[in-house]
């Protein structure tokens, strides 16, 4: 690197973070772009790895491959823990838990959400979120186990546990992951087993508001609530869920009303989502207003108030009620390329204008939304939508050729091509042979978890 030229750390390699190192590659700076995972991951296709449609090399590629033809770029695994306001200093944890330090001119914090379980942290052990592939592979561990454990019991309340599904959450990601495991029980594996019917899974879907996707037309929410009963997912709305345990969940009326037990192995989280830790700690720093979640309130151009050199981007940016979508994360990491450039050729800097490129949700064969404008679609035609767009975001030719040859498949076929899940069994204590998590073995009499980390 060049110790003249400006250097830009981005936090996040989530679109946000990718977008806006793309669009500095090859101008006079020098940028490094830290994650924790050193890969881009496509977050709104987690759902079809969880459920067994597409493989983690189909929905995530390498930043360093991503990036390589940007010789001003340099990525770097590791997690950022502190930030030093007065130094303009971002300093790392790497994974062995050793620190390192970067000095910044720029810093851009797209470093995105994590699930939220309102304040009852041990909810995480039991009911997974929907954020990294992490997540989306300890999910496809359950929901497959699942299926496998109740082959080996007989008839009775033991055997339904473990085929009864629960999700929390009727945004997109909590409808899609319903109609896909239904779907999954009903077309995939419907012929596989002896002992047990697959079809007969019963799939619960929790929200406390009074429709799914409240953020879709009203007709088209209607729409897709059709279609998720047409499949066998039972709606229940206006309740949120008091308890989570090893083997079931206890759900509240908001308003009046008993609270209900239902017996389930497993749940599955998708009901909220707050700041990651290091976004909270910046705000702080940096002397900046949050909101309840933890977004941070940015200026007309992203940048934090007082702090011209910080952007807040994607997720994150706490602005006019800026959608945490995918676009949003685009559009504000190229704009805050486009601020950077600006800056190094004496331009004044233009606000963000977020263009809301429409909404898609996927519900299951044949069946999808997508809302942009005053176009609604919904149906095969939906399908085709949601796909087009999908596949156009892709990183890497490889990706989206392979992805719409697995989806041409799947259509073809009711196979699930991505079904392996890992339960460990190599005899080292550290890997016991178990669907649970390090974090469960100490709560095998089902008492509720001391720790709030995600299984």
């Amino acid at each position: 690197m060049d110790e003249q030229r400006p250097k830009v750390v981005i936090i996040g390699g989530g679109f946000g973070g990718l977008f806006c190192a793309r669009r500095l590659g090859r101008v006079g700076v020098d940028v490094t772009l830290l994650d924790r995972a050193a890969c881009h991951v496509f977050q709104p296709l987690l759902y079809q790895c969880a459920t067994g449609t597409l493989s983690i090399g189909q929905i995530s590629r390498s930043l360093r491959e991503e990036l390589s033809e940007h010789r001003n770029v340099t990525t770097l695994l590791g997690e950022a823990v502190r930030l030093d306001v007065e130094q303009r200093r971002v300093t790392a944890r790497r994974p062995d838990d050793s620190t390192f330090e970067l000095d910044y001119d720029y810093l851009v914090i797209a470093a995105g959400m994590r699930q939220s379980y309102f304040g009852n942290e041990d909810f995480a052990a039991w009911a997974p979120g929907m954020k990294t592939l992490d997540d989306a592979l300890s999910i496809r561990r359950r929901l497959f186990a699942a299926f496998e454990i109740a082959e080996t019991l007989p008839p009775g309340p033991e055997r339904d546990q473990w085929l009864t599904f629960a999700v929390t959450g009727a945004g997109p990601t909590g409808v899609e992951l319903a109609g896909q495991i239904r779907e999954l029980a009903t077309r995939a594996l419907a012929n596989e087993f002896h002992s047990i019917e697959p079809q007969d899974a019963r799939v619960l879907l929790f929200d406390g508001g009074d429709r799914v996707l409240k953020s879709f037309a009203p007709a088209l929410s209607e729409r897709a609530s059709r279609v998720l009963e047409d499949l066998g997912v039972e709606l229940h709305f206006g309740v949120h869920v008091s308890d989570v345990r090893r083997d079931g969940i206890t759900v509240k009326p908001k308003g009046a009303g008993e609270s209900r037990d239902y017996a389930t192995r497993t749940v599955l989280w998708t009901a909220g989502v707050e700041a990651v830790p290091f976004a909270r700690h910046a705000a702080e720093m940096l002397g900046a207003t949050t909101d309840r979640s933890g977004r941070i309130a940015v200026d007309e151009d992203l940048s934090v108030p007082q702090h011209p050199e910080v952007f807040v981007i994607g997720d994150l940016a706490g602005r006019d009620g800026l959608p945490g979508v995918a676009e949003n994360a685009m559009q504000g990491g190229l704009h805050a390329a486009a601020s950077i450039r600006r800056d190094l050729a004496g331009s004044r800097r233009k606000k963000f204008r977020y263009r809301d490129l429409g909404s898609a949700a996927y519900i299951s064969r044949g069946h999808a939304l997508l809302q942009a404008g005053p176009v609604k679609l919904t149906g095969a035609l939906g399908w085709l939508g949601w796909g087009f767009i999908h596949i156009a975001f892709l990183t890497g030719v490889r990706n989206r050729f392979s992805t719409v040859g697995t989806w041409m498949a799947t259509i073809a076929r009711a196979n699930r091509s991505d079904r392996t899940f890992i339960l460990g069994g190599s005899g080292h204590p550290e890997e016991p042979y178990t669907w649970e998590s390090p974090v469960h073995q100490g709560n095998r009499s089902g008492d509720k978890p001391a720790s709030g980390h995600t299984a």
